[in-house]
């Protein structure tokens, strides 16, 4: 399950494509300090967008840490999303592309890594929830069943969001149902980063 995702885009662009879209992106803390980091892990402080209470279409861009502890200690860093409305706490987590792990390539040792995107966009959101902790607050990734796209990789994927779906996810009168599904076949182009696909022979 994704455990390492990507954020290259620089924060004003971010902000840029929120305004876009009349969601107005309030910096509580200041703007963070959004370096360009090819593997945000779990524990990492990275952005995120969270909803404020009774006013949509309005968010909070703040950074905080990935996973809460869970039982016996073990990070929480994706949440299962099949039941549960998320009436508090929704967030929108930034980035412009996620990895999952296969099995090793014949004659490697590390595990197979597939970096996905989203198919016309240059960055886009990851649905999650975040709470408050004992450590501080933070924040996970929702899951769901796997899409066409994500199925030949992983029994589970986490949920990226299209842009018509930022605002709704970001209010929480919007049934989760009505936000969180799988996109259609083709929308996460998929490419191996390692080992590195070999270079085509001319």
């Amino acid at each position: 399950m994704c455990n390492d995702y990507r954020l290259e885009v620089d924060v004003a662009s971010i902000m840029e494509d929120f305004e876009d879209l009349k969601i107005k992106i309030k910096t509580p803390e200041g703007t963070p300090n959004v370096a360009a980091r090819e593997d945000i892990k779990i524990s990492d402080s990275a952005p995120i967008v969270r909803g404020v209470d009774g006013e949509r279409g309005v968010g909070e861009l703040v950074s905080r840490r990935w996973s809460w502890p869970g039982q016996g200690g073990r990070p929480v860093y994706n949440f299962r999303s099949e039941g549960r409305e998320f009436s508090s706490g929704r967030c929108l987590i930034l980035a412009d592309g996620f990895y999952e792990f296969t099995e090793p390539q014949p004659g490697q040792k590390r595990k197979t890594k597939w970096l996905f995107t989203l198919k016309g966009h240059d960055w886009f959101c990851i649905a999650g929830i975040w709470r408050t902790a004992p450590s501080g607050e933070a924040w996970t990734m929702l899951t769901m069943e796997p899409g066409e796209d994500v199925a030949p990789y992983h029994h589970r994927q986490i949920i990226p969001l299209t842009r018509d779906q930022w605002a709704d996810w970001l209010d929480p009168s919007v049934p989760a149902k009505d936000v969180l599904r799988a996109l259609p076949k083709g929308s996460l182009p998929v490419t191996r980063v390692f080992p590195a696909a070999e270079p085509a022979l001319l």
